[in-house]
Order: structure tokens, then sequence, then C-alpha cells
């Protein structure tokens, strides 16, 4: 009787979902283009999404404030647009992304941590 509870729980152990997977792109001042290490990074997320299928994706969007309120909503906007162009390019499905511009951010240290999109695998 043991090596039958201990069987369904090892079973049950196998069956456990992954945690979240958190993934970041970073991007040059004013830009929404997505460089070669962005491309690698977005492709990597891609690879495990398809490992993954039917978790959602969320993709948020963030500038640096030294640009206006109004304007690093707009680039932050776009940075995730982009993100989300390239991983539906890639493979995933469309509707398992959630996509945010966050907007502007003031990192006092170091501006590209401002500059950046968030990919998390595994989060609503």
């Amino acid at each position: 009787m043991r090596r039958i509870g201990l069987f369904a729980a090892l079973l049950l152990a196998g069956c456990h979902a992954p945690g979240p997977e958190h993934f970041v792109v970073f991007y040059s001042p004013q830009s929404s283009v997505l460089d070669p290490q962005g491309v690698q990074v977005v492709a990597t997320v891609a690879e495990r999404a398809r490992q993954r299928p039917g978790t959602p994706v969320v993709v948020r969007g963030y500038a640096d404030g030294e640009i206006g309120v109004a304007d690093s909503q707009i680039l932050a906007a776009k940075r995730s647009h982009a993100v989300t162009d390239a991983l539906v390019a890639d493979g995933v499905d469309p509707a398992r992304i959630a996509r945010h511009g966050m907007g502007g951010v003031d990192f006092s240290m170091d501006s590209i941590e401002s500059r950046r999109v968030e990919i998390t695998l595994g989060e609503n």
C-alpha cells in the first residue's frame, strides 16, 4: 500500500506546473527597435512558450521619464508592440499575449533599467 501512495505522490509531483519565467529586453535611448540581443531574447521566449502551450505571456514596456509623460507612454507602448509582434512572428498565439505600455519610469542609478520590456511566461 505504501508503494501505491509513494507512486501516486511522485506522479502528482511530476504534474506540477512550472512557475513563471522572466525575461528582459533592453533598448537604446528613444528606440523601439529590437537589437540583435533583443531578437535573441524574444526567440528564446517564443521557444519556451511553444514548449508550454496555453501558458499566458505578459509583455510590459517601459521608457525613461526624460522625454515627458505622454511621450514616455507612447514609447513604452511601441516597445511592447515590437516585442509582441516578434513573439507572434516566432509562432506564439497572440491570444496568449497580454501587452501593457507602462510608461516612464525614473531610475536614478542607470537609465537603461527604465528602457526595457519585461516578458513573463506563466503569469496573468
